[in-house]
């Protein structure tokens, strides 16, 4: 089976810095796309970044939301499975559960798995 461990999340003061990891566990062959969402209280979860796998003639696609276009940079070590979040210039509006997830999930047996989730991780931003 597959787990997702998120680690990294805390408190953090406006315009400063917070890097969020997941660690994927199991017999990973691959993960097509990992990804951060971010569900804040009374509101709906979000998804605020993604990355997909490297291929033959891509390094992978990120995509952000509009809201941390420039400030969050999310990458992946493939050959940890982990994903990481880089969180730059926080705003109190950031403040709010992150999870990971991983989509596409191709286990060396062959079993392949779509749409885990992480337990989630506080982040607080605030003075």
């Amino acid at each position: 089976q597959v787990q997702l461990v998120e680690s990294g999340g805390g408190w953090v003061q406006p315009g400063g810095s917070l890097r969020l990891s997941c660690a994927a566990s199991g017999d990973i062959f691959g993960i097509h796309i990992m990804g951060w969402y971010r569900q804040a209280p009374g509101k709906e979860r979000e998804s605020v970044a993604s990355l997909t796998s490297k291929s033959r003639t891509s390094n992978g696609t990120a995509n952000y939301a509009d809201s941390v276009q420039g400030r969050f940079t999310i990458s992946r070590d493939n050959a940890k499975n982990t994903v990481y979040l880089q969180m730059d210039s926080p705003k109190p509006d950031d403040t709010a559960v992150y999870y990971c997830n991983a989509d596409g999930i191709l286990l060396r047996s062959g079993n392949y798995y779509r749409n885990y989730w992480g337990q989630g991780t506080q982040v607080t931003v605030s003075v």
